[in-house]
């Protein structure tokens, strides 16, 4: 009996999971992990300066990596003290780093100061380290769709909702906003994106959008895959793609019959948005909303037409003849503002959207830039060319020069001309070698980053503001922008570890140890932001608040804002608010943090509306994901995506029928037993009905050459959606399906 218990504890004692006894707050790693071959530094912190000024933490001169299963020490090294032990400016920390980018082999690890008896948070070195990451970052599109059901099988119990803003005088049948009894003025203008933690849809900030989603595609084609679980999953085309799509559909529908477009959708706000049912007004068309809407509309033709997909291919058509349509009305009419939100005459339109979307004389330069550069890559007319080539040299980076964040997108546009056949050689050389001397050599950009690195969380900008984490986002990209366009190869990899210390620094090495996405502790991230200023993820939401407090707290992957030193509650506070009730709002909590802090200890998981603000904080914007979601593909390995092979669709639904060349699934949604159609003049060979993961359901091996075919679904099968492959004697199909248990 003795051997036996021996043996059952010396078993148990194999398979419990090891792990530090205390987690320490004082190191600071990315909580999801780290490619095997890349840059893997842990930083160590003292704070000094802030609202933890009074801790302290004295770090062993020598630090573990450690197996989180096995407790085996698998690497250790003498940490470096940051600076020679000076306290971080922007921090407020003293800091040591240690480098264990050595270390490279698959698993499950967390760094341990054996002095202190202490540890990090868990995190896996992987190459296919962020596949889910991205997975949730893109999903987050999903659930900001307006006009779109959100169904329990793709945004889970916890998300689904109804379509938003279809209602009467909605968006089916919206209204300008300065005559809303006037019915003739009525548009169909439903569909897009809610901008950010407000519903409202503004083109401008589709710009930057559109363009770093699209070149994250474009730049690396391999890393995305066809299984996000989105209504378009399995239908052949990567999901970010057909997530795009859905945006570009609704600026479509912004655009008039002579080529403008309109420049916002103002709506009604609730939780969740369905339920919303107040009256949508639109804005009137404007010259820099028609620029940005020919710039991405030109794009985004020259991708999908890439696709070599016969419906791809028709899209793509489509949105080449709109963005030349929109050049031409923007080039005859230079001037047609539009300041939404604005009280000044003669734009009086008070209250319709939040931000302020109309652009300035430079802002409307940058549009039409972009547009030429895009419709000449698109088709090579040398109208556009012409253009560029005569105004290229007023972008900032050019013209001063300098490249900063604020102008990514900016840059980007030039660098896109670089690549294109026929461009004039001189103007490629001018951009190219300003882009690699200003990224390089300026003071607040690769200089910073390593002569000495002026930030010890390795991940510094010059200006933190409202939105703080895209402009981290944006300035990793610039740093990546020269490894992807081969600006300096021998410097390759030092770039990139540059770029990738801005993702490690949103993933948690940044003073709070947050890891800036939501809700994404089933994800790998034990410290993930807890809530976010939105509108359906509200501030006492039983359902949608924080995360720890509410059912299911805010839908995993949204970027929150980030640190911003110069939040402030309301200029009516504390006393003058209105009421005692109101005042007493200013109180309810403290606001140090995020105000009063080093700029990088400016942020608090908060969603308090008016009078103490949250969203200079902690809002989301599609521009903020975006832009994260452009530099995290970088470091995304394509292998680990498993895209379907793209056929060609005739029909690109997002309801129930998916037709691949000639096959049909029906009924759809599926029971017990559905239909297959497929050429009579082929054979079939055999079947795999798989869920997205790849799992296989049922597989089959037959011999039919009737053209249709009943197939049961396999017992025990919950609903969702599920991919069929079919195989015959001459091709292959994909195709999806929906199945619903009842």
């Amino acid at each position: 009996m003795n051997k036996i218990y021996f043996i059952l504890l010396f078993y148990i004692a194999l398979n419990t999971i090891a792990a530090p006894s205390v987690t320490s707050k004082y190191i600071a790693v990315d909580q999801f992990g780290y490619p095997s071959i890349s840059q893997k530094i842990a930083v160590i912190r003292d704070p000094q300066v802030g609202f933890d000024a009074a801790e302290s933490f004295t770090p062993g001169s020598t630090y573990q990596l450690r197996n989180w299963n096995t407790d085996e020490v698998v690497f250790s090294a003498t940490i470096l003290a940051w600076n020679g032990g000076a306290t971080g400016a922007d921090a407020g920390d003293k800091a040591w780093w240690f480098d264990f980018s050595n270390f490279t082999t698959s698993g499950e690890y967390y760094v341990f100061d054996p002095t202190n008896n202490v540890g990090s948070y868990r995190f896996k070195i992987d190459n296919c380290v962020y596949k889910d990451v991205l997975k949730h970052a893109v999903r987050s599109f999903y659930y900001q769709r307006s006009g779109f059901p959100k169904r329990v099988q793709y945004a889970g119990i916890g998300y689904a909702d109804s379509a938003a803003h279809i209602g009467p005088l909605q968006d089916k049948n919206c209204r300008i906003y300065n005559d809303l009894t006037n019915a003739t003025t009525e548009k169909n203008i439903y569909g897009g994106w809610f901008d950010a933690g407000d519903y409202n849809r503004y083109v401008n900030f589709t710009w930057e959008t559109l363009i770093d989603l699209l070149l994250a595609y474009e730049e690396k084609p391999l890393v995305w895959a066809d299984d996000y679980n989105i209504p378009e999953s399995g239908n052949g085309i990567p999901d970010l793609l057909d997530e795009v799509k859905w945006e570009l559909e609704w600026l479509l529908r912004m655009q008039q019959t002579n080529g403008s477009v309109l420049s916002i959708v103002g709506v009604s706000h609730a939780s969740p948005p369905s339920a919303g049912t107040g009256a949508s007004k639109y804005g009137p068309a404007s010259t820099s909303a028609t620029l940005t809407a020919s710039s991405v509309f030109a794009l985004a033709a020259k991708v999908y037409r890439s696709l070599g997909v016969t419906s791809m291919t028709t899209f793509s058509n489509t949105l080449e003849t709109a963005s030349v349509n929109a050049w031409t009305w923007a080039n005859n009419n230079p001037n047609v503002l539009f300041r939404n939100n604005d009280g000044t005459s003669p734009y009086f339109s008070a209250g319709l959207g939040a931000g302020q979307q109309e652009t300035d004389d430079y802002g409307r330069l940058s549009r039409k830039l972009s547009a030429a550069c895009f419709l000449y890559a698109l088709n090579g007319n040398a109208t556009y060319k012409t253009f560029f080539d005569a105004n290229y040299n007023q972008i900032h980076l050019i013209a001063w020069p300098y490249a900063y964040p604020f102008e990514a997108t900016h840059q980007q546009v030039l660098l896109y001309y670089t690549k294109i056949a026929g461009a004039t050689s001189s103007v490629v050389t001018d951009i190219k070698n300003k882009y690699l001397s200003t990224v390089k050599t300026g003071a607040d950009n690769y200089v910073a980053f390593s002569t000495p690195n002026k930030d010890p969380y390795m991940a510094y900008i010059k200006d933190y503001t409202w939105g703080s984490n895209s402009i981290k986002s944006k300035q990793g990209n610039m740093f990546y922008d020269l490894v992807t366009y081969n600006l300096e190869a021998a410097n390759n990899t030092n770039f990139a570890n540059a770029a990738q210390s801005y993702i490690n620094y949103i993933h948690g090495v940044n003073p709070l140890q947050k890891v800036f996405l939501t809700n994404m502790a089933a994800s790998g991230a034990e410290n993930s932001t807890k809530e976010i200023y939105h509108t359906w993820f509200s501030d006492g939401s039983a359902k949608w608040d924080a995360v720890g407090t509410s059912t299911f707290g805010p839908a995993p992957g949204f970027l929150a804002g980030g640190p911003n030193p110069s939040y402030d509650w309301d200029g009516c506070c504390p006393s003058g608010c209105g009421s005692t009730g109101n005042n007493a709002l200013c109180t309810s909590m403290s606001i140090a943090p995020p105000k009063g802090q080093p700029k990088q200890k400016s942020f608090l998981d908060f969603n308090s509306s008016w009078p103490l603000n949250s969203w200079q904080v902690t809002e989301n914007g599609i521009y903020y994901q975006a832009a994260y979601i452009h530099l995290l593909s970088k470091f995304c390995d394509g292998n680990c995506s498993t895209p379907l092979s793209i056929n060609e669709l005739n029909n690109h639904g997002l309801e129930n029928k998916e037709i691949t060349n000639q096959v049909l699934v029906y009924p759809n949604p599926v029971e017990d037993n559905f239909n297959i159609t497929y050429p009579a003049d082929e054979t079939l060979v055999s079947y795999t009905i798989t869920d997205l993961t790849g799992k296989v359901l049922k597989a089959r091996v037959v011999s039919n050459e009737l053209g249709i075919m009943r197939l049961t679904i396999p017992n025990e099968t919950i609903s969702g959606v599920y991919l069929l492959h079919l195989k015959t004697n001459n091709r292959s199909y994909n195709t999806k399906f929906n199945h619903q248990v009842h």
